[in-house]
């Protein structure tokens, strides 16, 4: 117990002084403590509402937020507050995000197959959306110990999955339904880059092919180097890891689309990226639009 609080409990029976020399506290100070009563009551109460909200905002990612997209989140929604505070409250309620797992590598490359330039140079940003994408293949495990595998197209200007694709096998179909899903969703894609490592899928004829067709630019990681495309398995092990959120595998093919789906959506629409000003991929781009509108109209 709190010894100011004991000295208060027991004050009116064997009086403050002889109950402070006992416990070898000053009187100024428990009198000080006394008068400050009713600002720590004020600050439990504003702890407990921020608790509250913490733990909203932590639920409605799925349990996946840390301090600082917590911090944003609350902040967005008016809450003064600074992420020390949300941090110190969050270890009062034992809350916290979702770590890092290891991964595991899914590329194999083919010696005999034609490479692409690095035409990145792991410069994994982009003053423009729809000019400079990264793609990768990622496996999905199953408690069967069977796979999945998700392949992805993610714009380096904003973040955005623009193209996934999910399937049991690796096949060079795979990467391209994900490019033809990214095609679409930007309707054109011509002129842009997309960088992959030198997985046989991309270096496969087909996805040639499939590239020239939609007038895409590939480029190449150096073989081994996970570096060289380093933001798409940042990506990767994003997803795993707030998805399976500790697990080692999923229960099976559907649950493991329906986690997939659900948390895509949720990357694009609402998930907080720290590079974007802890905003979502699609509001950042809105307000690319937002700016890119007042700047002609201004003209």
């Amino acid at each position: 117990m709190n010894r100011f609080q004991f000295v208060a409990d027991h004050q009116r029976r064997y009086g403050v002084k002889r109950l402070c020399t006992i416990l070898g506290i000053a009187r100024s100070s428990f009198y000080y403590w006394r008068r400050a009563a009713a600002d720590r009551a004020a600050r439990r109460a504003a702890d407990a509402h921020l608790a509250a909200r913490i733990r909203a905002v932590h639920r409605d990612s799925d349990g996946t937020y840390g301090v600082p997209r917590i911090t944003a989140e609350l902040r967005e929604d008016g809450e003064r507050v600074n992420h020390k505070r949300v941090a110190r409250v969050m270890r009062s309620i034992d809350l916290a995000g979702v770590r890092l797992r290891r991964r595991h590598r899914t590329t194999v490359t083919d010696p005999a197959a034609a490479k692409a330039p690095d035409l990145i140079g792991r410069d994994f940003t982009a003053g423009e959306t729809n000019t400079k994408y990264v793609g990768d293949i990622t496996y999905l495990p199953l408690e069967s110990g069977r796979f999945l595998y998700l392949a992805t197209v993610i714009d380096l200007a904003s973040r955005r999955l623009t193209g996934w694709a999910i399937a049991d096998h690796m096949r060079t179909d795979l990467v391209i339904d994900a490019l033809a899903a990214a095609e679409h969703t930007r309707g054109s894609l011509a002129g842009a880059v997309l960088h992959t490592d030198h997985g046989a899928q991309y270096t496969s004829r087909a996805f040639a092919e499939a590239c020239n067709q939609a007038g895409v630019r590939q480029s190449m990681s150096a073989i081994g180097s996970s570096a060289d495309n380093a933001l798409a398995e940042s990506f990767n092990a994003t997803f795993k890891r707030e998805t399976l959120q500790g697990r080692k595998h999923w229960a099976g093919e559907r649950e493991t689309r329906l986690d997939a789906f659900r948390w895509l959506h949720r990357y694009n629409v609402r998930r907080r990226h720290s590079s974007l000003g802890h905003r979502s991929p699609i509001a950042y781009e809105n307000s690319l639009r937002t700016t890119s509108t007042t700047l002609t109209q201004a003209a």
